[in-house]
């Protein structure tokens, strides 16, 4: 079992930053041990795509954001383990403030809600005092707090569609999404100029070269791609989409322009085919999101086992944050989404 010195009256110091890199027995069949805790302790374990293959493997809902945001929403259980990164157990904790919300390491961010500091951009709204703004899901709950609606890449189009054509709209952080988005309904929107760390390093030259080494292959891509590799896909999607377009498209060979983590549930849905991820402006061949894989199988037992890290936040930040994300269901449960 894991070396852990546990005070025998107060229990397990609070979210400790060397509790999560402990060791942990190798011999623990720790599938095994993770069940039984969602079992004993009343626990739901939401993962995202970009999550290891193991935790997906473990997970009781895989999703994108909306798809996670959603199940959250609706869960019984008592306690919330978020292998995701910190923005989604927050979200997760906003729409269940009652509940436990843990997360297997507080250390995994995002690039995309670190550029979008709260004063400044709180800064930003105020010189803009008669638009609405519209946040991508990708930030941080003070973020939300400044925001009127939520949105994620699955919904974001019909969000903005359903609202006036004459409202003036922030768009935010990220700029690359808000630029498709622009293009993909007209709509003229200000938008605040933050990316997401995965999604802008795609590098056309190389995925051009495995476009020639595969020709039959269909480049699809996320829209937080930079607008020079979005011009190059076959089919544009949130991470949903990327993936339901693979189980349905009668092609055989995809370049995924994703976090790579996604091609694992694209080939248990489809073993016959290929998928090949689109490689970044580096030396690697895929395109790992260093925040997400920070969550491992052994954290994440550990983080059942003692209950921590747990996702904390002050009332007034919780009951600000959640009316926009409110909002967000409100408006994809009135287009089915």
């Amino acid at each position: 079992m894991a070396v852990i010195n546990i005070d025998p009256v107060l229990g397990p110091p609070v979210n400790p930053p060397g509790l999560l890199a402990v060791p942990v027995d190798p011999e623990l069949d720790l599938f095994k041990e993770i069940e039984r805790l969602k079992k004993e302790k009343n626990a739901v374990l939401l993962a995202h795509y970009y999550q290891d293959a193991d935790i997906q493997d473990v997970a009781d809902f895989i999703g994108d954001s909306l798809g996670l945001a959603q199940e959250a929403a609706r869960t019984k259980a008592d306690m919330i383990v978020f292998a995701g990164v910190h923005f989604m157990a927050e979200t997760a904790k906003i729409l269940n403030p009652d509940k436990k919300g843990l997360l297997p390491d507080l250390n995994a961010g995002c690039s995309l809600a670190d550029s979008a500091p709260a004063p400044l951009f709180r800064a930003f709204k105020d010189r803009y005092p008669d638009h609405l703004v519209i946040s991508y899901i990708n930030c941080t709950a003070e973020i939300k707090a400044l925001s009127d609606i939520i949105c994620t890449s699955s919904n974001a189009q019909k969000i903005i569609e359903s609202l006036p054509a004459d409202q003036k709209i922030i768009f935010a952080p990220d700029k690359n999404l808000g630029a498709y988005l622009i293009k993909k309904t007209g709509r003229e929107m200000v938008l605040w100029n933050g990316s997401c760390m995965v999604h802008e390093i795609f590098s056309r030259q190389k995925i051009t070269a495995l476009k020639a080494r595969y020709p039959n292959a269909k480049f699809i891509a996320h829209p937080e791609c930079e607008d020079q590799v979005l011009r190059m896909a076959d089919f544009i999607g949130s991470t949903t989409a990327l993936l339901n377009f693979t189980k349905k498209d009668l092609s055989r060979e995809y370049i995924v322009g994703t976090e790579s983590g996604i091609l694992h549930q694209m080939q248990l849905a489809s073993p016959n085919k290929l998928f090949i991820p689109a490689p970044p402006d580096t030396n690697c061949a895929c395109n790992d999101c260093p925040h997400m894989k920070l969550n491992t199988l052994e954290k994440l037992y550990l983080c059942m086992e003692y209950e921590i890290p747990e996702i904390m936040m002050e009332q007034h930040l919780l009951e600000a944050a959640r009316k926009p994300i409110e909002r967000m269901l409100e408006i994809s449960r009135q287009y089915g989404l």
